[in-house]
């Protein structure tokens, strides 16, 4: 079972949620401040590396949300020279290029434009997945 750091969420579900994933996540978002120093990470579960796949975790880097890659890291062993480097983004640089990735699932022009929350509650409740390529600078939707 793989989980968005710290709230508990499959990618398999084994039965029928009670309340929607995006409601779950902001329910989450209201205590952390209290439990975790006042962190939050609004992309948590939700971003994946655009080289491997693998699902990246939430850090705090330069006193800012961030996500980050680890191959192989440990402490008690030497680490393999051909693994890749570790891979660190700013979650703003991320949030910064939604309205745009949205604009682009939805086809949505008329309106108004949701704001950076309504569409992470979007990508949340259609398991939708952000894929990350720092080589090629790119996000898309997975």
């Amino acid at each position: 079972m793989e989980s968005a750091r710290g709230l508990g969420i499959s990618e398999r579900p084994a039965h029928e949620a009670l309340v929607s994933q995006s409601d779950f996540v902001a329910v989450q978002g209201i205590r952390a401040p209290s439990g975790r120093s006042g962190r939050t990470y609004r992309l948590a579960g939700l971003l994946r590396c655009g080289s491997c796949r693998r699902r990246q975790e939430s850090c705090w880097s330069g006193n800012r949300a961030a996500y980050r890659r680890r191959h192989g890291h440990t402490s008690a062993s030497h680490a393999d020279p051909q693994r890749p480097k570790n891979l660190y983004v700013r979650e703003d640089h991320l949030v910064a290029r939604l309205p745009a990735l949205y604009l682009l699932l939805t086809g949505e022009l008329v309106g108004r434009a949701p704001g950076v929350e309504e569409i992470i509650g979007y990508l949340r409740d259609w398991h939708i997945d952000l894929v990350y390529d720092r080589v090629r600078g790119a996000l898309w939707a997975g």
